[in-house]
């Protein structure tokens, strides 16, 4: 007989322990998924068994007595030691339950969808692009990884690289050697529309059988079936975005995180993990002492810093791989163009420069972080703003395939609430509704009558709907069939299109206004990252910066590709307002259909931290505010921001399970009101 504690599938925070049973079945282990009875319903229950002892010493008697069994062992599914290490270390290091962090290692799909046979590799090809020679950078960047590998030794390292420096063939060439020692490969990228190319290198390196894809746009049945082939061992290197850094993979001995920087690695749903973080752990773990490698042209500060403190090793390439130069940049002041009677969303040196790229035979990308036809609408009569009835935010407009307003709609893009466009103010009736702003879509029709002879075509979320659509729209420009290609920040980071000449930010605004702390750095971010498709191939490329604040440090930084005078600037603001990595931040959230429920809970929990915090420390937590967006889909959101002091996470967070814990038993999990913690958000909406 053998004694096993359990994590119960429940998602309920009274049942967040483990909890003993019994099993006769002498081929249960850590990470076996079970079915038992739990509480007092009749319908067998899912579990993931954490530990498990040969006998019942340390267990009382009485307790003994009343134990029950273990029904079954799901013969399919099942987690190894390391990964249940890492989800019961994820319970504490993001504050959320046991099985929430344990439903990130396990398959979904039924056993029916199981059964179905899926390829998620149908009809990708791999290429395998010659190398003649590594630069003398990337020679000691695979020297230094590659000794790494081979002492199983684990490091990290931050390769901080230009855009074109052939981070990739890096990546590659450490995956070839973890495969020669008998270990296992996980490669991420921020994207889902990033995993094809990569995805075609690796094809090519290694073939389709060493080759497994894990991302969100995989039906059940695919994903379950590249799960079970990981998990089987059929497969040793794993390809794709955050969730796969959950990937079955045993004896892990190198993961990847390219374009580390990206905000997508953070996860918005519970639980609120950073997968640089959840990385960083497996590989330290007795079972994989494996290799990090994070890759970027533009760090983020919190990373380089780690860097300069010497917890990741700097490996940096300054320059392009094919030797080119990086791209000419020029900034253009938008508010010049306004007060010359220009108020096109293309300015005119952006226009004449798109011509001269055009009719030189080479391609362009426009790039702008927001989506829609129009920003938002108003009356000018009345003032009306249409806003969604849920969420009381402003509507995008979408204009669609026809012209007027009868053809478009308005959209919220939070809660996806749609409506018809109105012809007259539903205020006042007036006519003088006015559209104000600038998204994709109006850019699409600019640019369609000012290039009238060349083929342009659209890439964000509301034209990639249909799957295999984004895959379609990457392939056709890759092969030329495409010359304008316009986009939101799905086109901003790590394409590799060799003809592209010209690179448009259309604003560089949109970015520095959002009201988050590190808004220079995603700007500064989505800058360089844009600018770097521009100019790989043989010939150098060209960007243009749309701005009205052609005088911000970030702006002017990146337009000079200068990364370390940026870092400087940035590193100096942090320490004095002590933001990451000067501090964690947490953020609590209370959402509850009642506005008041969820400002009575915002308030209990402040007066319940701050008596348990030490006095010195009570400067760092917040009064409760109304969350930047205040509603979402009818739901009320209310804010609790503490800034922890660099070295004291543990005692914060012990702080706030407790106040977790004390609440839940005083109501047996049923208050009215719903209180989610996360530490270092991405977005404080």
């Amino acid at each position: 007989m053998k004694y096993v504690d359990v994590v119960i599938d429940n998602k309920s925070n009274s049942t967040d322990s483990f909890f003993t049973y019994k099993c006769d079945d002498d081929s249960v282990r850590v990470g076996s998924k079970v079915y038992l009875p739990f509480a007092r319903g009749k319908t067998l229950r899912e579990g993931y068994v954490v530990s498990v002892k040969d006998d019942a010493s340390g267990i009382d008697e009485e307790v003994l007595k009343k134990l029950r069994a273990v029904d079954s062992i799901d013969s399919e599914v099942s987690l190894t030691e390391e990964m249940v290490r890492t989800a019961v270390w994820m319970r504490g290091r993001y504050l959320c339950r046991y099985i929430d962090a344990i439903r990130c290692f396990t398959p979904s799909g039924s056993a029916a969808v199981r059964r179905e046979k899926q390829d998620s590799l149908a009809g990708e090809r791999g290429y395998a692009e010659p190398v003649e020679a590594l630069t003398d950078e990337q020679e000691e960047a695979v020297r230094q990884i590659d000794e790494a590998i081979e002492g199983r030794k684990n490091e990290r390292f931050l390769i901080h690289g230009v855009t074109g420096s052939g981070k990739t063939e890096i990546y590659i060439r450490a995956a070839k050697k973890a495969l020669g020692e008998g270990r296992g490969v996980i490669i991420l990228v921020p994207e889902i529309s990033l995993t094809g190319q990569i995805i075609e290198r690796f094809l090519g390196n290694f073939g389709e059988d060493s080759v497994a894809v894990l991302h969100s746009r995989l039906s059940a049945g695919e994903r379950y079936d590249q799960w079970k082939k990981i998990r089987d061992g059929k497969t040793r290197i794993v390809i794709g975005a955050r969730s796969a850094a959950f990937a079955p993979v045993e004896n892990l001995g190198l993961i990847v995180v390219d374009e580390e920087h990206e905000s997508t690695y953070k996860s918005d749903y519970t639980p609120k993990y950073d997968t640089v973080e959840v990385a960083v752990k497996r590989l330290q773990d007795k079972d994989s002492d494996g290799v990090l490698i994070l890759g970027s042209a533009t760090p983020s500060v919190v990373t380089f810093s780690r860097a300069k403190e010497g917890i990741y090793r700097l490996i940096e390439l300054k320059k392009r791989y094919n030797e080119v130069s990086l791209p000419k940049t020029e900034i253009v002041d938008m508010r010049d163009e306004l007060k010359e009677g220009n108020r096109s969303v293309i300015s005119r040196r952006l226009a004449e420069e798109m011509k001269r790229q055009l009719d030189a035979g080479r391609q362009v990308m426009l790039f702008l972080n927001r989506r829609g036809y129009s920003t938002f609408i108003s009356c000018r009569e009345c003032g009306y703003v249409a806003k969604c009835p849920t969420c009381g935010l402003s509507l995008t407009y979408h204009r669609g395939k026809g012209s007027g307003a009868q053809t478009g709609k308005l959209v919220c893009h939070y809660c996806g609430h749609e409506e018809p466009a109105p012809e007259v103010c539903p205020e006042c009736g007036s006519s003088y509704v006015r559209y104000f702003g600038s998204g994709t879509e109006k850019i699409e029709e600019t640019v369609r009558k000012l290039f009238p002879d060349n083929t342009a075509d659209r890439l964000d979320l509301d034209s990639v709907k249909k799957k295999g659509e984004l895959k379609r729209k990457l392939k056709d420009f890759e092969k030329g069939a495409t010359d304008i290609l316009i986009g939101t920040q799905l086109i901003a980071k790590g394409l590799d299109f060799k003809n592209v000449g010209l690179v448009g930010i259309v604003s560089a605004d949109v970015s520095l206004n959002i009201p988050d702390f590190r808004s220079p750095e995603r700007a500064f971010q989505l800058i360089t990252q844009a600018a770097g498709r521009a100019g790989r191939g043989s010939d150098e490329g060209h960007v243009i910066i749309q701005t009205y604040s052609p005088e911000h440090y970030a702006v002017q930084m990146a337009a000079e590709h200068d990364y370390a005078s940026f870092f400087e600037a940035e590193d100096k603001f942090r320490k004095f307002m002590m933001y990451p990595p000067y501090s964690d931040i947490f953020q609590i959230l209370f959402t509850s259909k009642n506005q008041a429920a969820a400002l009575a809970g915002a308030e209990k929990w402040h007066a319940r931290i701050s008596g348990l915090l030490p006095e010195d420390d009570r400067r760092n937590l917040f009064t409760p505010q109304e969350a930047y967006m205040s509603k979402i889909r009818d739901t009320y959101r209310y804010s609790l921001v503490i800034k922890c002091p660099k070295g004291k996470r543990r005692l914060y967070s012990d702080i706030v399970r407790r106040v977790r814990a004390e609440e839940t038993e005083e109501t047996r999990g049923k208050q009215d009101y719903i209180a989610v913690a996360d530490i270092n958000p991405y977005s404080f909406t």
